[in-house]
């Protein structure tokens, strides 16, 4: 593996210029305007694949988004891995915010900038690379299949039925995924939880017609009043959710487990101040990191309604809306929570406001287990290239498509992830350092040497 090492280094800035084309493409599933870029951002990746030593590549159909398949088949009896990942990237919104344009890459302190840069064009291109000097350098010890798609970002509402439709092609021992994180630079982590997710957009009406505010103020309701109570009724003093039958399946993760999660380093001091808070706020009887890994959530991911423009404007507004989150964990059915909350939240609303909940997506949470071959390869590859053995945790983050593929495909999913806590996923200035992209690389080639060796 020393010489596909050696093609990585010998050809590093060539895959950081690749990466960087693909980067400026605007590939935002959630914005309509943005639909030819999505076709545009596949084609680069099948023209990747093919580049990189795929036997073949497509760029499939779906009812959304297309999905790009590319497969190198070099012994049909040694095992196979599939490689997921997505181009879809969240919106720039609040564009005011960003140093740079987001889809302009630029590198600085020893980071790339840019929406992708690590969710998930970054780490899903370190795979791409990685098999590249395999393939280049004869060293790849087993076969390959890529699936990335370009609806992640929206919780991937066509992947189960693409999977369902081409299960043939999709066969495979372990799907292995970049797009998660590590604890710290120094401290490789691997992914052994994945919280679900339910996502609702909720509508408020009181009067028909926006009112003036000293006219009728006092006498008709207000929506976004009535709204933010609501919403505040939903969680406890404790922490707790208030929804009936919300808690009713959640797997209680055993005394014994918890002191082992809570062996992993955690800095509360220096957590609060990298994102400039006095005090962490969570649900009582847990830890902070037990509150993102292991419990559920209720979260206003939006909130608007009336008057939001410059000056004052004395407004009783007609309608209040918000986007409300909630992160689930295992045993949870996303289904299930999602039509209890919109059953709730329907019927508590007061006479004198109309609700409306839409539910928008969610998806199941994900347990791997730490003894299955992929894992203990997985181990191997980071102590090799960080000197140290990773870490198992849960995260508090959802890829909802992975209980899909266990579901759909039969198949466990390793997350082999890169990403640091100061990259800014989903926010303004997101950023992946080189050295975590470089070394990804070279993890991911070690995986495959384990793997491989593992399953002989």
């Amino acid at each position: 593996m020393e010489q596909a090492k050696k093609y990585i280094q010998e050809n590093k800035e060539r895959f950081l210029e690749e990466l960087f084309d693909l980067i400026r493409i605007p590939s935002i599933s959630s914005i309509a305007d943005h639909k030819d870029d999505m076709v545009k951002a596949a084609e680069y990746w099948k023209a990747s694949m093919l580049s990189a030593g795929c036997d073949k590549a497509e760029v499939m159909p779906t009812a959304g988004n297309p999905v790009v398949y590319g497969e190198k088949i070099i012994d049909a009896n040694l095992p196979t891995v599939l490689v997921y990942a997505h181009y879809d990237v969240m919106p720039v919104d609040p564009i005011e915010l960003w140093n740079k344009p987001p889809f302009e890459p630029s590198i600085e302190d020893g980071k790339i900038w840019a929406r992708g840069a690590d969710d998930d064009k970054g780490q899903a291109f370190m795979h791409a690379k990685a098999f590249e000097a395999m393939v280049k350098t004869n060293t790849l010890p087993c076969n390959v299949k890529f699936m990335i798609e370009g609806e992640e970002e929206i919780g991937s509402p066509n992947m189960g039925a693409w999977c369902e439709a081409n299960k043939d092609i999709l066969n495979a021992d372990i799907i292995l995924v970049s797009d998660t994180g590590m604890i710290a630079r120094d401290i490789p982590s691997i992914t052994t939880g994945l919280r679900g997710l339910g996502y609702w957009e909720v509508e408020v009406t009181g009067p028909n017609k926006d009112l003036h505010s000293g006219l009728f103020g006092g006498a008709v309701a207000n929506p976004i009043n009535v709204l933010a109570k609501m919403i505040t009724d939903m969680v406890d003093e404790d922490g707790h959710i208030t929804i009936p039958g919300f808690y009713d399946d959640v797997l209680e993760v055993s005394l014994e487990e918890r002191k082992k999660m809570a062996e992993a380093p955690f800095d509360e001091e220096g957590y609060k101040k990298a994102i400039d808070v006095k005090a962490l706020k969570g649900e009582k009887g847990y830890s902070p990191s037990e509150h993102t890994g292991i419990r559920p959530t209720f979260d206003i991911c939006g909130i608007w309604g009336g008057y939001t423009g410059e000056g004052a404007k004395t407004v009783l507004p007609s309608k209040a809306f918000a986007k409300i989150s909630s992160r689930l964990v295992p045993n949870q059915n996303n289904e299930k929570i999602m039509q209890l909350f919109k059953e709730h939240f329907e019927a508590i609303a007061p006479d004198y406001v109309n609700v409306k909940v839409n539910i928008l997506h969610g998806g199941q949470a994900y347990v791997c287990p730490i003894d299955i071959p992929a894992y203990k390869a997985a181990e191997i590859a980071y102590n090799k290239t960080y000197n140290r053995m990773p870490v198992p945790v849960r995260s508090g983050g959802s890829i909802p498509i992975i209980a899909t593929f266990e579901e759909k495909l039969g198949l466990k999913s390793v997350l082999m992830g890169f990403g640091l806590e100061s990259d800014a996923i989903h926010s303004p200035n997101e950023n992946f350092p080189l050295e975590q992209f470089y070394n990804g690389m070279d993890t991911i080639v070690e995986f495959y040497k384990a793997y491989a060796e593992i399953m002989k």
